[in-house]
């Protein structure tokens, strides 16, 4: 089985993470590598319901982000990739900078020196141009800027449908096929 590098770092939007590993759990495509600051300790008790407990059950495994030996932290641990889900702008920076002392810039690191996919949820704005800098950086690097950017041409109509949508766009980027999101296909009415 394929695995999959998780990481949910300090900014808001912590639900859109919960729920990609929530799914990854449901299907089972995967198996999820799981690390949370501290920071997003603090924004996961203040956007929601859960408990630190329940989200690190929906994972097959969970390091704690000063455990720079992690498995997750060498090269030689194969992944499909991993995503920063959501990515504090403190995050993107450590990545952009590979300013690995901290296991989630080092896990990122390990990824792009490997050519494996990066995605990065970042969750914030508006945006200044040091934060479009730290995203050009990134870029350059290897990874994939991904902010959380609702669609509307399928009409959600719940928090839940934009979230799941978000979710089905990281997935299908990181090649995991699901129906979580509603294909562009064109217009109602045309022929």
């Amino acid at each position: 089985m394929d695995r999959l590098v998780v990481a949910l770092s300090g900014a808001s939007g912590q639900i859109i993470g919960i729920r990609l590993l929530e799914v990854l759990r449901q299907r089972r495509v995967v198996e999820t590598h799981l690390v949370i600051t501290e920071a997003a300790r603090v924004t996961i008790a203040q956007e929601t319901d859960w408990q630190l407990a329940d989200i690190e059950r929906l994972a097959d495994a969970v390091y704690s982000p000063g455990d720079i030996g992690a498995a997750i932290a060498s090269g030689s641990f194969a992944t499909r990739g991993m995503v920063v889900v959501p990515c504090s702008i403190k995050t993107l920076s450590a990545i952009a900078h590979s300013y690995n002392a901290e296991l989630i810039a080092r896990a990122a690191d390990v990824q792009l020196k490997q050519g494996r996919p990066v995605v990065l949820v970042v969750r914030e704005t508006p945006l200044h141009r040091g934060h479009l800098r730290l995203m050009l950086e990134a870029t350059e690097n290897g990874c994939v800027i991904m902010p959380p950017v609702p669609a509307f041409y399928y009409r959600p109509a719940t928090i839940e449908d934009l979230v799941n949508h978000t979710v089905g766009r990281i997935l299908a980027r990181l090649g995991i096929d699901n129906a979580l999101y509603r294909e562009w296909t064109g217009p109602a009415g045309e022929d």
